[in-house]
């Protein structure tokens, strides 16, 4: 599993294809945090805080996560390697896991910069320092688990197909169905209780919940069954 991972590493930053994603989203970031005028600007928000992030990234990653993701196990098929890769003495699960973890990687350490917003914005705090360092940590690690969800489904969407653009438009519709889709299905509801539970169904409910800075064990145990089901579904369609 180890070597599959070191292998998907190696591959991302040997082209510019992955320095080019990465540098994407941290540009993109950068202009709405600190450039483009509006609510997610920090410096137009008046408050020591970087929540525009934590708005902002669940979206962007939207994007970041397949991109990253598609290569996985449609270059693989398109490339004909697949079927070397199947007949190495590792299982299938192994091969999922190791290429999950290396997609996970990535976007953490695409996401890993931005921690330089919170130090940015704690020196330019008045007094220094006054910042809601739980708030932010709790929301970081809701982005981690975000990243889990969504290259889950970014790895079982490369499954899907040897062709990258259509695993990644799959990714996309996959991620955005569950971050948002459930909250958009509720709308056409009118019991209160009914809408609440809809709602449980979908990532944002889940995510927001830790992005207030509060980690609840319901949350995490969400998110990794969410992340377990479609690693579950992946090894079952490489199998078939």
């Amino acid at each position: 599993m180890f070597s599959i991972f070191k292998k998907e590493l190696r591959t991302f930053f040997s082209n510019a294809t992955g320095y080019i994603v990465i540098g994407i989203f941290l540009m993109l970031t950068g202009l709405f945090l600190w450039i483009i005028p509006g609510e997610y600007n920090i410096l137009d928000n008046g408050y020591a805080n970087v929540d525009g992030l934590f708005y902002l990234a669940p979206w962007l990653f939207l994007f970041l996560c397949p991109a990253v993701t598609m290569r996985l196990f449609a270059e693989e098929k398109q490339t004909g390697t697949w079927e070397l890769i199947a007949t190495k003495p590792i299982s299938k699960l192994q091969i999922v896991l190791g290429k999950y973890f290396a997609g996970w990687t990535l976007v953490t350490l695409a996401l890993l910069p931005t921690l330089l917003y919170y130090f940015s914005v704690s020196f330019l705090s008045e007094p220094s320092g006054n910042v809601d360092s739980g708030a932010f940590l709790g929301s970081f690690i809701g982005l981690l688990f975000l990243a889990f969800v969504y290259v889950a489904i970014g790895t079982f969407a490369s499954s899907l197909s040897n062709n990258q653009i259509i695993s990644f438009v799959v990714a996309v519709v996959l991620s955005f169905f569950f971050y948002y889709g459930f909250e958009v299905l509720a709308g056409f509801l009118t019991s209160g209780q009914f809408i609440q539970i809809l709602e449980t169904f979908g990532i944002h409910a889940h995510y927001k919940s830790m992005s207030r800075g509060v980690i609840d064990s319901r949350d995490v145990i969400y998110f990794m069954i969410l992340s377990s089901g479609f690693i579950a579904a992946t090894v079952w369609k490489i199998k078939n």
